[in-house]
């Protein structure tokens, strides 16, 4: 690892966060800037933390309401990413009585936060880190704290070996080694001990390696602790290239592979409709990957335990494997799948029991399903309530993958036992990262919309978003498209897709499982208005208006159907009618005969998917101001009822406009309305002569 440290950069940040905004110097001064630039270099390394892991700081002299000059820690508050970490999320705690805290034989958890919070410099900070202690018990200006990758393959061993390798290769760079402890106040004490006798008998100490647990480095300066780090990293990635070195230069394994690849994402609606809640698959694939999801070993190796205590929160304890037999029937891989997980949550409810025994606490057990699905033939799936939830999951076991194989090259891969495991999967503390709040109406659903690009779909889109949804997007129009995601927020894919395409179609949703893991719902929105006479009408024109207003339809929903299937959950199938299927109008039969075939095929749907609880419904809008229908048609029509432009929009019973939103809202009740199916919900403003009937 080479140190990234720049003098320009570290200018540049003083005079970013300090010189040039409207900062009173009581709240950023120097010492911070260059925090904030430190730890950001810290956090942009994915070989030292991820996803809000670490943590560093800084002792500096703030000024508090009164004006007065104190001396604080400034430690990364709880909610910030090192990767993009601003001055307030470090916030200032008084340190004079954070020291005071260490002449204490205990201190709880809840009173070690207690003790944080209320020697705040500003009380609306966030709550600093659990770590704060260790920090403020260290004697140093600059601290920085990582779980790296090659570090832990150092430490993730049995801890005679771990403690002589951390000797050998730390002892010149005076890093003092700390056994693995629960983090909290016993960890800060007992690591301000082992600094203090490192420091006594060596005459310095520069960092500490915390067995199982990662590495902390300090100095006087941000680029001193920063560059010990990147020196401390880099002397166990040079000792763990020269055993995987040596172990190429050994005869070859004659352990049997997996051969072939199971590239199909058929297993993933059966895992996520056999789930316990609304969760999405996120789907990994490398050399690296497959070679441990293949290896004749992976049960033994995987099942060891995480590479270290903060991953559990996110990974569980253990990942499950999931072996789908290579092109096996629906009900092959269901039974694959009901086997794998029967025995994962078995296992799981049993360690919780055995540790609640073992320790005598009482505890709310938390769900007993996997968050990490290891796959022969295929790759690795992370699993999460979220799309974010879920690649997280799989950050982090990928980066598993290469501290286990780095740890067997140096001696053999070690995890904490069960009961430290449990401990600190069961620490309100760290449940607390997780956030409780109450998830949005649709949150963990999958939601494919058709002709997304304007108009009703972008509405629909957004209104989906809004409730938690994830979304695949298509539309003929893949400039106007791109465009049109990029507005719509929260996790979302699309594709360019001509819908009167069956084999493109089938693609589309098969391109949906692979990037969320399945599906709950659809809307078919996207369709077209040809206009003629139909007793003169082209062939072409209604052979055009069927493929995109009735057939498209179809291919979708047969798609569709086909994954919600399998997930065997029930979801829900959404049709964009037109008043044209209940009252046509004039010179319109090639549209209203395909909307009038569409709110059959909808009740056709309604009524053969009743019994795997896919429900199936219709919207019926009128005159929403889209780019469906040409300007020049709007015109005509109101004059045909002596009406402007706008009073046209505004012709029906209630006399307001329907809106693209106003149809989106009638897609998003009908997509929660567990016991409606069937049903064509119109949004028009009143129009009696179109009432379904």
């Amino acid at each position: 690892m080479r140190s990234a440290w720049s003098d320009e950069d570290a200018r540049a940040a003083i005079a970013q966060h300090v010189e040039r905004n409207d900062v009173s110097a009581s709240r950023c001064n120097e010492d911070i800037a260059l925090r904030v630039y430190s730890s950001r270099l810290i956090g942009r390394e994915p070989g030292l933390v991820l996803h809000g892991g670490g943590n560093t700081s800084v002792k500096t002299t703030l000024r508090d309401d009164l004006g007065d000059a104190v001396e604080v820690l400034c430690v990364k508050g709880s909610g910030w990413d090192l990767a993009s970490i601003e001055p307030p999320g470090f916030p200032a705690i008084r340190l004079r009585e954070l020291l005071r805290l260490r002449e204490l034989d205990a201190l709880s958890d809840e009173d070690m936060v207690n003790a944080a919070r209320t020697r705040l410099l500003d009380a609306s900070s966030p709550n600093p880190s659990v770590e704060t202690l260790l920090h403020a018990f260290l004697p140093h200006k600059y601290v920085d704290h990582s779980h790296a990758d090659a570090i832990l393959a150092i430490v993730d061993q049995e801890r005679e070996h771990a403690e002589a390798l951390c000797r050998a290769l730390f002892g010149e760079l005076e890093l003092a080694i700390v056994p693995y402890i629960m983090p909290g106040f016993a960890l800060a004490k007992l690591a301000a001990e082992r600094h203090d006798e490192h420091a006594k008998r060596r005459g310095r100490c520069h960092g500490l390696v915390l067995l199982q647990h990662g590495l902390f480095t300090f100095g006087a300066t941000a680029r001193e602790a920063y560059e010990r780090h990147v020196a401390a990293v880099t002397r166990a990635e040079q000792h763990i290239a020269t055993r995987h070195a040596a172990a190429l230069r050994a005869p070859p394994s004659a352990r049997p592979r997996t051969t072939g690849s199971r590239a199909t994402p058929s297993f993933a609606p059966v895992v996520r409709g056999r789930l316990g809640g609304d969760f999405v698959l996120h789907l990994r694939r490398s050399p690296a990957i497959r070679d441990f999801v293949d290896d004749p070993a992976l049960a033994q190796l995987s099942q060891r335990g995480p590479v270290t205590p903060d991953h559990v929160i996110r990974t569980k304890q253990r990942p499950m494997i999931l072996d789908v037999p290579e092109g096996a029937t629906l009900e092959a891989r269901a039974r694959a799948v009901d086997g794998a997980l029967a025995s994962y949550r078995a296992a799981y409810r049993s360690y919780f029991k055995d540790q609640v025994a073992a320790k005598g606490v009482t505890r709310r057990e938390l769900d007993p399903d996997p968050r990490v699905l290891l796959i022969p033939g295929v790759g690795l799936a992370g699993v999460g309530a979220n799309e974010q939830a879920a690649r997280v999951a799989a950050d982090l076991y990928e980066h598993t993958i290469t501290v286990i194989r780095d740890a067997e090259a140096v001696g053999r891969y070690r995890a904490l036992p069960d009961g430290d495991i449990f401990d600190m999967e069961y620490w309100s503390l760290e449940q607390a990262k997780l956030g409780r709040g109450s998830p949005r109406a649709l949150e963990g659903r999958v939601v494919y919309i058709s002709g997304a690009a304007g108009g009703i779909g972008l509405a629909t889109a957004r209104a989906f978003a809004a409730r938690g949804a994830h979304l695949y997007l298509v539309d003929r129009d893949g400039e106007r498209l791109a465009e049109a995601a990029a507005r719509v927020g929260g996790p979302c894919e699309w594709a360019a897709v001509d819908l009167r395409d069956r084999a493109a179609v089938a693609d589309s949703v098969e391109a949906a499982v692979r990037r969320f893991g399945g599906l709950d719902g659809l809307v078919s929105n996207a369709g077209t208005a040809p206009q003629g006479m139909i007793a003169d009408c082209p062939p072409q024109v209604l052979e055009d208006s069927l493929a995109i207003n009735l057939l498209a339809h179809q291919w979708l929903a047969q798609a569709a159907t086909r994954v919600l299937a399998a997930q065997g959950r029930g979801g829900f199938l959404l049709f964009n009618a037109s008043k044209a299927a209940f009252n046509p109008g004039a010179g319109f039969g090639p549209y209203a005969v395909a909307k009038a075939a569409l709110v059959a095929l909808m009740k056709q749907y309604a009524l053969e998917g009743g019994a795997l609880k896919i429900r199936s419904n219709a919207v019926n809008a009128d005159r929403v101001r889209t780019n469906l229908l040409p300007p020049d048609f709007v015109a005509q029509r109101a004059r045909a009822r002596g009406l402007s432009p706008e009073a046209y929009f505004r012709s029906n019973l209630l006399a307001q406009e329907v809106t693209a939103e106003h149809v989106a809202e009638a897609f998003v009740h009908l997509a929660l309305a567990p016991s409606t199916t069937g049903a064509v919900l119109t949004v028009d403003g009143g129009n009696i002569a179109a009432a379904p009937r």
